[in-house]
């Protein structure tokens, strides 16, 4: 682990903070009028999931962790463990629930994601911004409903409920956001 100032800073970088690892989620560098130079940060742990914001000042130095990404397979789910098998070396890796948390409901198994390790422990995953599903629950909507913007909820195959628009129906696969868990477009 090395150590790092504040303007080494970059989106998705990990550090130490409060003797845990977070990721950097976004930063602004501040330079008021009056006083000095001053870092906004808002960081995750990527142990617990939780989103904090905190100020560094200017030039303060932290611990950087290095983190590898590994390409990794979602095979099952076992009590509250998630296995993934590396795509090349067939490494299995054990994520917790809590590593997951925001993602849960759009993990599918044999869809490949990106797991941040350091030193053989899962800290994270990096999900891609939007994921395709199938919608597996959908009523018909009702004929003569054409009001500008009107919606439905489905149900989707991870067990997801998605507001939608009426022509979505049952058996389609659409795109999801996974940061705000909104339909995006027919797949």
């Amino acid at each position: 682990m090395s150590s790092i100032t504040t303007a080494d800073f970059r989106k998705s970088g990990v550090i130490e903070f409060k003797g845990e690892p977070h990721a950097i989620v976004e930063f602004q560098h501040v330079n008021p009028g009056k006083g000095s130079a001053f870092v906004r940060t808002r960081l995750k742990s990527l142990k617990t999931g939780k989103v904090q914001d905190f100020t560094f000042k200017s030039g303060e130095s932290v611990i950087e962790i290095p983190v590898d990404t590994h390409e990794a397979q979602y095979l099952y789910k076992e009590g509250n463990v998630y296995v993934f098998m590396e795509n090349f070396t067939f490494e299995q890796y054990q994520v917790s629930e809590s590593v997951l948390s925001d993602y849960l409901a759009f993990l599918k198994p044999n869809d490949t994601y990106q797991l941040l390790v350091h030193e053989d422990e899962v800290l994270g995953i990096r999900f891609p911004k939007k994921v395709r599903l199938l919608v597996t629950e959908a009523a018909e909507g009702a004929r003569g409903d054409s009001v500008a913007g009107a919606g439905k909820v489905v149900k989707m195959e991870t067990g997801l409920s998605v507001t939608v628009p009426l022509f979505i129906k049952e058996g389609d696969t659409i795109a999801i956001d996974t940061q705000t868990g909104q339909y995006l477009e027919r797949a």
